[in-house]
């Protein structure tokens, strides 16, 4: 390592050059319009990447052309030093050679020094899924918020329209969030899913969903919705709910289910996965109804499958 690239990342930061600024919105303008990333993954990419040139800076570059692969090594040391996990060092690894190659194709950087980052493999524990029996008791506990009758009763048939769905589906809570009234095909029991990066799938859901979501629409949602436009899922207020208040509906509902362990939106979307494939679902199919880009992501549920068998032969066998 230089001593570019080992130098003190402890002092106060200060701003970025200003040609390191522009390049760094140019990034986010990338990422958000181009590659189509949710708001939230775009603010975790310009995060991670307003570190790496804050180093870059204090380490006395002035713009990317002159960033390599030995000051995107310190930069990383700094992380590691400061305690920082292997995931989240593994991430910010992947910033840095989202970047570079980004600058690369824009003719900033001449060389892109990304493919010659070593980076530390990520951690990979197995999520946390609910047997089949507690996502009964689950789905089966009532909650009455709090509010007048009417209110109650209409915020009562949305939440249970989103147990059922976040379970019968496997969407992610933002997706949940984003559906709007008419991507609930009900004769064909589908729903139509904006998914990562903007891509778009249909997702099988069963009957008793399908069955939720038709009296919250017809039942419940016109006690509530004002402002929503096309929202399927509305607040108290009227307006489009957030991932919050789905998180907070999840919480509440376990909670009343009693000695059930606690999870979020993305425990049910790992209880739904790895119940389809318990079921005979094949990975493939399981990787498309999930929206997974790659396969390699669907594949830990075999081994949350794999873990629960173990796990239930141990129990169970007399010379296990």
């Amino acid at each position: 390592m230089d001593a570019r690239a080992g130098s003190a990342a402890s002092k106060a930061a200060e701003p970025l050059p200003e040609r390191l600024g522009l390049q760094l919105a140019g990034f986010e303008r990338h990422l958000a319009a181009e590659r189509g990333l949710s708001p939230h993954t775009v603010r975790a990419y310009v995060g991670d990447a307003s570190s790496l040139l804050e180093h870059a800076s204090r380490c006395g570059i002035g713009e990317l052309a002159e960033l390599d692969i030995a000051v995107i090594r310190g930069w990383l040391a700094v992380q590691h030093a400061a305690g920082h996990a292997r995931a989240t060092i593994a991430r910010r690894a992947a910033t840095a050679r989202a970047l570079t190659a980004f600058a690369h194709s824009r003719g900033w950087l001449g060389h892109d020094p990304g493919p010659l980052l070593g980076t530390p493999k990520a951690d990979r524990p197995l999520p946390q899924v609910l047997a089949r029996e507690q996502m009964r008791a689950v789905l089966a506990a009532e909650v009455i918020p709090a509010g007048d009758s009417e209110q109650a009763a209409a915020l009562a048939l949305r939440d249970s329209a989103i147990m059922e769905l976040l379970y019968a589906s496997g969407i992610r809570v933002s997706e949940l969030c984003g559906l709007d009234v008419g991507d609930i095909d009900s004769g064909r029991r589908t729903a139509r899913v904006l998914g990562k990066g903007g891509k778009e799938r249909v997702v099988p859901i069963g009957i008793p969903a399908a069955t939720a979501v038709h009296r919250w629409r017809h039942d419940g949602r016109p006690q509530l919705a004002r402002d929503a436009g096309r929202a399927l899922f509305v607040g108290a207020r009227g307006g489009r709910i957030d991932p919050r208040i789905a998180r907070r509906v999840v919480h509440a509902r376990i909670a009343a289910a009693g000695s059930v362990p606690d999870t979020s939106p993305h425990g049910l979307r790992h209880t739904a996965a790895t119940h389809l494939l318990e079921g005979g679902a094949d990975l493939r199919s399981v990787q498309e109804i999930l929206g997974h880009a790659s396969l390699a992501t669907t594949q830990i549920y075999t081994h949350v499958s794999i873990e629960r068998l173990v796990s239930a032969y141990r129990q169970a066998h007399p010379r296990a």
